[in-house]
């Protein structure tokens, strides 16, 4: 898998508009993560630990907008496989919100 493909996200919004971020697993494990959202550059870093950090950038407005009444956002870290019943679920956590 190429380097661009790890930095791939997607954000999933469900009925109630809650937000879960679903990204590509990292090596290593998230300790006290924080997701600081910039409104004004539509983007993000996901402080996963003291050493590991991810850039999001060209969040959508309504992502933007779903996220402003929370305090946390679900994250999904995802080890994709050759098919849907290879792929599993890594590292599944809440971060905290800083706007």
């Amino acid at each position: 898998m190429e380097d661009n493909e790890l930095n791939t996200y997607d954000f999933v919004v469900n009925e109630e508009d809650e937000v879960m971020l679903l990204l590509h697993a990292q090596d290593s494990e998230p300790q006290n993560p924080r997701f600081e959202i910039d409104m004004e550059e539509k983007s993000a870093i996901l402080v996963r630990n003291e050493n590991d950090e991810i850039l999001l950038e060209g969040i959508d407005d309504n992502i933007l907008d779903s996220l402003q009444d929370e305090d946390k956002l679900l994250v999904c870290e995802l080890k994709v496989g050759e098919t849907d019943e290879d792929s599993q679920i890594v590292y599944a956590y809440e971060a905290d919100l800083v706007i």
